[in-house]
């Protein structure tokens, strides 16, 4: 699998298999991420991955705390969206019901839905990436590059990924499960396994706007 089949199977995976993943193979892919890019060299990343047991109790311990999340250390999203964020983030949310034949006026199914990503949609291995609190926007945008480099080399030995920065909301949780580094605020987490190519939420695909949109070529 070449760089660009890669880049185009890698999904945002809601449905996996039970299936486990081998602790060589995750190594491997995590060691492999450490060569993303990053400025000064810096390394920022800190990552935690769990499975078996402690997976099972920060999942029941969820099953408690979905509805009552802690005070976010920082917004996912900017207040107010503006156009054309707005209508790009209301687009996705209506595909992904639209896949889950879950309509609008069912509220409950939906928070139902909701609530699934506490249990990382089924994934038998949950990541966890912090970083320091002293360190600012360029670090975080080191440790996504680390995030995304690792989704891609988990496609590529046929693994897939839910990157969730609704873990976020819940980093006492995590902590108290996981053990944040000290002094670490907790970025994002990341469901990774096999998908579960018969799930429905899993055919379909968030839309991308045209190049003319959101790029210029200047000067060839």
């Amino acid at each position: 699998m070449d760089v660009l089949d890669a880049v185009n199977r890698r999904m945002s995976v809601r449905a996996f298999k039970s299936d486990p993943v081998d602790a060589t193979v995750l190594r491997e892919l995590l060691e492999a991420a450490a060569r993303a890019p990053s400025g000064g060299n810096l390394q920022p990343w800190r990552v935690q991955a769990i499975t078996g047991a402690p997976r099972a109790a920060l999942l029941e311990t969820m099953l408690q705390r979905v509805a009552s999340p802690d005070t976010p250390e920082y917004d996912v999203y900017p207040a107010n969206l503006w156009e054309p964020l707005r209508s790009r983030r209301f687009q996705v949310g209506e595909d992904l019901y639209g896949a889950l034949q879950i309509p609008r006026e069912d509220k409950l199914a939906r928070l139902q839905w909701f609530a699934s990503n506490g249990q990382g949609f089924g994934a038998p291995v949950l990541l966890f990436f912090s970083v320091d609190r002293r360190c600012g926007p360029p670090q975080w945008s080191d440790l996504g590059m680390y995030m995304q480099t690792l989704m891609l080399l988990a496609v590529e030995r046929g693994l897939d990924t839910c990157a969730q920065e609704f873990w976020s909301h819940y980093h006492q949780v995590v902590d108290q499960h996981v053990g944040l580094p000290e002094g670490h605020m907790l970025f994002s987490g990341m469901a990774l396994g096999y998908r579960d190519e018969a799930a429905p939420v899993n055919n379909w695909r968030s839309r991308r706007d045209e190049f003319e949109v959101w790029g210029e070529l200047k000067g060839f």
